[in-house]
């Protein structure tokens, strides 16, 4: 039964495609131009990580794909695994070929759960963003209700009880699991205050229980208009979002 809803629910545009190919990102750029719905989470999100640069200093976004986030932070570089339109340069999170302390800060959106080794990456992020700088994630989080989605309907892993911080590489996107932003921060957050003091986690907020769901995210089909994404995110906002969030906002500081 649910195989079968989740072929109903594939998005025409990338039915039957590797979902970490060059060419399906590129035609995520028609989904999100297409879908309302969706867009308007990405631009909720992107203002939301926007407010917290307030200079005029360089900030990278890797895994940036089929993204808009430059419309809301002017000083934005782009970057990806590969080069497509909107990407300014090919930039592997686990080796940033950029100077000690040259940005003010980092933004992956959806990408943390894809390095097949984020310890790599934080080191990374140690030596390039300044002292004062912020590193800001938005990735999938381990609750009560999205434990259930994420494990039934989406088509990467949720392994909540993965021993490691690392996976196998099987491509260009590599492998994933969904649940390791929760593994570092929550459930091994001692481990990462150990290992990276420099990196202080300076908040974490779970949000949006339904809404990416309904937009039907890049690879389903939209089951909800775009007139209907403020009503949903009312209701939302007056939910247990702690409890019931699909995404958590992570910022961390560089100490």
């Amino acid at each position: 039964m649910v195989k079968l809803l989740k072929g109903f629910l594939e998005h025409p545009l990338t039915r039957g495609m590797d979902v970490y190919d060059e060419k399906t990102t590129a035609l995520r750029l028609q989904i999100v131009r297409s879908k309302p719905f969706l867009r308007k989470i990405y631009s909720e999100w992107y203002k939301n990580i926007a407010s917290y640069y307030t200079g005029r200093s360089k900030v990278l976004e890797i895994g940036s794909g089929a993204g808009f986030l430059r419309e809301f932070l002017p000083q934005l570089i782009t970057s990806d695994l590969f080069i497509i339109p909107g990407v300014d340069y090919k930039v592997d999170a686990r080796d940033i070929k950029l100077e000690i302390a040259s940005l003010e800060g980092i933004i992956l959106t959806n990408v943390l759960h894809h390095i097949p080794d984020c310890n790599l990456f934080f080191q990374e992020a140690v030596r390039v963003v300044k002292k004062g700088g912020s590193v800001i994630m938005i990735e999938p989080w381990n609750t009560t209700w999205s434990r259930l989605i994420y494990q039934k309907l989406h088509h990467e892993p949720f392994i909540t009880d993965w021993s490691e911080w690392r996976f196998p590489s099987t491509g260009k996107q590599s492998a994933a699991n969904g649940a390791l932003p929760w593994i570092v921060f929550e459930r091994d957050k001692h481990l990462f205050e150990e290992r990276y003091p420099n990196l202080i986690i300076h908040s974490i907020r779970p949000f949006m229980p339904f809404a990416y769901l309904l937009s039907g995210g890049m690879s389903m089909r939209n089951l909800a208009p775009g007139w209907l994404y403020p009503v949903v995110r009312f209701i939302e906002k007056h939910i247990n979002e702690e409890k019931y969030g699909m995404f958590a906002l992570i910022v961390l500081k560089r100490a």
